[in-house]
């Protein structure tokens, strides 16, 4: 039967050698059902459904139906989980369909979750549940809204089977979209394997694809490209604390090499600010808390070093010289990227001196009296000038498990006092700083507690809730009047203290 969308696969990926992957279609499901179709980015994609029945669609991106052109395979790769390596890691539930060139003219990849076993499912039975699915395709959408580079989420099918985890779950395939799924742990693998001709054809190929600036026959390309890889992960990885966001999972297998966040399995955004907060069920020791993450960004990029270093050009000992001296210009990068960030949020347009300690005091304040992160940089916009009524940012001392006292209250008058008179020295148009403000500080994010009763209310058939939390995360830095609940934070009982993979 001829297929009723067509996407205008390139597979460029199934052109490396192939150690870089296995190719097999994806397992059928019972009964697919479309849950949710993300039609502005099939379009984006050059994706053309306009023929395709909601059944259509379903049945394509359940794995019921290989599209016309898709070259499907499971891809291989290796990394550290928590500090340790796993030689062999790769696809385990997820199959990349293809990749296309999108309308901007950007090489995208189109991937399934929970499309059956591959070779490397290592036991598993390569499904994914309704939950996961559900988690991932809000947090994608959500964090690209908020304009942190990101995988996409294209659609989320019902599969009609239960998937055996703790207890019998609903079943479904997600289809990601991404820059690339190539990870860290991609080249890892064929350094392990000491494959040179995999590694090169995979530096090349991430060369190309993402950082097509670079001089592709200078002798040091492959020292550029690492630097550029450092680069992008240190300014991500500032975009994600400035959002108060925790990954739960950084892995060197879910750090991918154009510089998207991937694999939001047990993420999650703070309320409270903790400085050492962490969700994750699996991360027992804190190993990728809240303050952590810049520094284990740094740690994988080394093990990233470590598999690139027979690229570059010397012997090893310059090799390494080269590599130590930009990973010690990750720190740079990614400091100055979290200070021109956080002054942005407090309403400055450039950092001076001074701004540092002022940001960390503030921050200790917030961590005192377990204020509101993402709600206190928010309401802080409406109290610019000094003789603004203080009420909105002062309130949240009184919401449920803040840790108010006079002292606080009155350490934070003292730190509203001189950022006011800071503010009115160095930035003289006040709706220019209120604007600058609105346009970093969310009003609305996916908080955890809305995500969990989305997935309980779906798991339940109910989807209206996911539907409805998606059209709030649409505009995170607009005020919504209709969403305004989805600004506050969770009463005690409403509280999310864990977070799951789920997989």
């Amino acid at each position: 039967m001829a297929c009723s969308m067509k996407i205008p696969f390139v597979n460029a990926y199934a052109q490396l050698p192939d150690a870089c992957f296995a190719k097999l279609p994806p397992t059928p499901v019972r009964a697919p059902r479309l849950i949710r179709f993300n039609y502005p980015l099939a379009q984006e994609l050059g994706i053309d459904s306009s023929a395709a029945s909601d059944q259509d669609i379903a049945d394509i991106f359940a794995g019921n139906r290989v599209p016309d052109g898709a070259d499907p395979l499971a891809m291989a790769y290796c990394g550290h989980q928590f500090g340790q390596l796993n030689p062999q890691l790769g696809d385990g539930r997820a199959l990349l369909l293809g990749d296309v060139i999108d309308q901007q003219g950007r090489q995208r990849d189109i991937q399934l979750k929970g499309s059956g076993r591959t070779p490397f499912s290592r036991g598993g039975d390569g499904r994914s549940p309704l939950g996961p699915a559900l988690r991932e395709y809000i947090l994608c959408e959500a964090m690209y809204a908020l304009g942190v580079p990101t995988t996409r989420a294209l659609a989320v099918v019902s599969s009609g089977e239960q998937v055996v985890r703790e207890q019998p779950e609903p079943g479904a395939v997600f289809t990601r979209v991404a820059a690339s799924h190539i990870r860290v742990g991609t080249l890892q693998l064929f350094a392990l394997r000491q494959d040179e001709q995999a590694l090169r054809a995979l530096a090349d190929h991430v060369l190309e694809r993402h950082y097509p600036h670079l001089d592709r026959t200078a002798d040091d390309r492959y020292v550029q490209l690492f630097a550029a890889i450092c680069r992008r992960q240190a300014e991500l990885i500032a975009q994600w604390l400035l959002l108060g966001f925790i990954h739960g999972v950084m892995n060197t297998d879910n750090m991918t090499l154009s510089g998207e966040t991937i694999d939001y399995g047990p993420c999650a955004f703070m309320d409270a600010f903790k400085a050492g907060q962490v969700f994750s069920s699996i991360d027992q020791r804190g190993r990728y808390a809240y303050q952590n993450q810049p520094a284990i960004g740094q740690w994988n990029l080394a093990r990233l070093a470590e598999a690139m270093l027979s690229l570059f050009p010397g012997d090893e000992d310059a090799a390494i010289q080269q590599a130590t001296t930009i990973l010690k210009d990750y720190n740079n990068i990614h400091s100055q990227a979290w200070e021109q960030g956080m002054v942005r949020k407090l309403g400055f347009s450039s950092v001076v001196a001074g701004d540092v300690q002022r940001i960390a005091g503030l921050l200790e304040l917030l961590e005192q009296g377990a204020l509101d992160y993402t709600l206190f940089f928010r309401r802080l916009g409406q109290v610019t000038q000094p003789n603004a009524d203080r009420s909105p940012v002062l309130s949240l001392l009184n919401l449920p498990d803040c840790r108010n006292n006079a002292a606080l209250e009155r350490a934070l008058h003292e730190w509203l006092d001189e950022w006011q008179q800071q503010l009115a020295q160095r930035e003289t148009e006040s709706a220019e700083v209120i604007a600058r403000m609105q346009s970093v500080n969310p009003a609305i994010i996916p908080r955890n507690h809305r995500v969990a009763e989305a997935i309980e209310a779906a798991e339940n058939d109910d989807f209206s809730v996911f539907e409805t939390l998606l059209s709030a995360l649409e505009q995170p830095y607009a005020e919504q009047a209709a969403f305004e609940h989805y600004q506050l934070p969770p009463e005690p009982e409403q509280k999310v203290l864990r977070t799951f993979c789920g997989t």
